[in-house]
């Protein structure tokens, strides 16, 4: 390897090698607060390494990775996401009698494949990041087994993956078969000199659909979701709404890029419909919860499908929306369930609705911030998230797709009833409420994640200005 590759992809092997170190100091000797240390160490240097090391990009790794701006920015994200998750984890685990040190061995390798899935142009390395991150998962999400739920939640999580996986695998066998090509590039290659797609290759790519369809969480593939949320610990739910699912997505993205699958008529209608299913099935279903956890988990497949048809308006725009929503999903997402962490104590997780009442009079400070985060996910102005929405209505309509976004408006309509209902919750008067101390990391990410969801929402056009850099450089 040059060297020039080897700074390329610095990140990549500082968590690797994170990883592996991790797991000697486990062997050595059991300390929560320093694998804690050690694990927000590694993710510092990685973003050291991806901000400050300069490579001329893009920089081809072939036949494997594609070290691009797009790349670069979305490794980021997975990066700070994780880092997040990192600072709502300590005090939630250390009330916790199970062992905890492994949680951040399984965390690092969970981020090793979200990075490998960002930067991936080959099947290949497509494959080995996403079960790098899956067979991580397998284990975060069953990690408190002393609780109700986390073995089942694991073993749903195992056997639906797992199916997902074989679904995807047959359709790159499709695909392979009738192109000799593993390669996103080649493929589009092999594409653009045949007149039609041949019967094949769009049943290779309808049955990749369903693998990535399972990892974004969209209809009708979505049904796991609210078990795994559910019954996982909550900033591993939180990394799972966020990491995996934006990895996944920026895969998509580039893979429908290279292979301009846009000229697909079938594969724009299977996705419109998805993404009008996730809308109403997601924000529909609820509405019926009184578990703020699985409400959460079908409020994420209803975003999903608004970032979708921003997915499908598929100009320079379409991409720019889809980037600025999933990183205002991300701060949100995150910032919701590190809520939810904070209010947990030893004995059960703060999941009901019932436990967030007059949580002002309790917590004045947490409840502004899940104030904020809601009606961020609800789309109201001066958040992120109204920004968000804003951007894939422009796209959209730049692309004619005047009934999604139709529908897009009635959903959001929808959803804001069932954000507000927690709101209104929360500011119920509560007489002698009792006051729980909170950790210092844990607020300070929470308040952080709310800056820059205000700053989003009051200024984007710096970081949207940034958006539209990146995507002109894009590899």
């Amino acid at each position: 390897m040059t060297q020039t590759a080897f700074l390329s992809i610095l990140p990549l092997l500082v968590m690797s090698a994170g990883a592996v170190i991790a797991m000697l100091l486990v062997a050595i000797q059991r300390n929560h607060r320093l694998m804690h240390a050690f694990t927000v160490g590694t993710f510092l240097v990685a973003g050291a390494a991806l901000v400050f090391v300069k490579v001329p990009l893009p920089f081809a790794i072939a036949p494997l990775f594609i070290v691009d701006a797009f790349a670069q920015f979305n490794t980021g994200l997975i990066l700070a996401a994780g880092l997040s998750v990192l600072f709502l984890s300590y005090s939630y685990f250390e009330q916790r009698e199970e062992r905890k040190e492994e949680y951040y061995i399984l965390l690092l390798l969970a981020t090793v494949g979200g990075i490998v899935l960002v930067l991936s142009q080959h099947f290949i390395s497509l494959f080995l990041g996403l079960e790098t991150m899956s067979i991580s998962l397998y284990g975060l999400i069953a990690y408190l087994r002393a609780r109700e739920r986390s073995d089942e939640a694991g073993m749903k999580y195992l056997l639906l993956a797992a199916l997902s996986s074989a679904f995807l695998l047959f359709g790159m066998a499709l695909v392979y078969a009738e192109t000799g090509k593993m390669d996103f590039n080649g493929i589009g290659a092999y594409l653009q000199s045949v007149a039609q797609a041949p019967v094949t290759i769009v049943a290779g790519f309808g049955l990749m659909l369903i693998g990535i369809g399972f990892k974004l969480g969209i209809v009708p593939f979505h049904m796991w979701a609210p078990d795994i949320y559910e019954g996982a610990p909550l900033p591993v739910a939180a990394y799972i709404a966020t990491v995996s699912k934006g990895s996944m997505l920026v895969l998509l993205m580039r893979f429908y890029r290279d292979v301009n699958g846009y000229t697909y008529t079938i594969l724009w209608w299977v996705i419109a419909v998805i993404a009008v299913a996730s809308m109403f099935a997601g924000n529909w279903l609820a509405l019926q919860q009184q578990n703020v956890k699985r409400l959460l988990a079908y409020s994420s497949i209803s975003h999903m499908g608004y970032i979708l048809i921003a997915f499908l308006a598929g100009q320079r725009e379409g991409q720019e929306a889809v980037i600025f929503y999933l990183v205002a999903y991300v701060i949100t997402s995150i910032g919701a369930f590190g809520v939810l962490a904070l209010m947990s104590d030893k004995v059960r997780d703060a999941e009901m609705i019932e436990d967030f009442k007059g949580l002002y009079w309790r917590q004045p400070w947490l409840a502004a911030i899940f104030t904020a985060m809601l009606l961020s996910l609800a789309g109201i102005p001066l958040t992120a998230g109204f920004i968000g929405k804003f951007y894939v209505v422009a796209a959209g309509v730049d692309a004619g797709l005047w009934i999604l976004l139709v529908l897009l408006v009635i959903n959001s309509v929808i959803g804001l009833f069932y954000y507000i209902r927690l709101v209104a919750v929360m500011f119920q008067y509560e007489e002698a409420p009792q006051r729980k101390r909170l950790p210092f990391f844990g607020v300070f990410a929470l308040t952080a994640l709310m800056g820059l969801l205000l700053w989003l929402g009051v200024y984007p056009s710096a970081f949207i200005a940034l958006i539209r850099q990146m995507m002109l450089t894009m590899g």
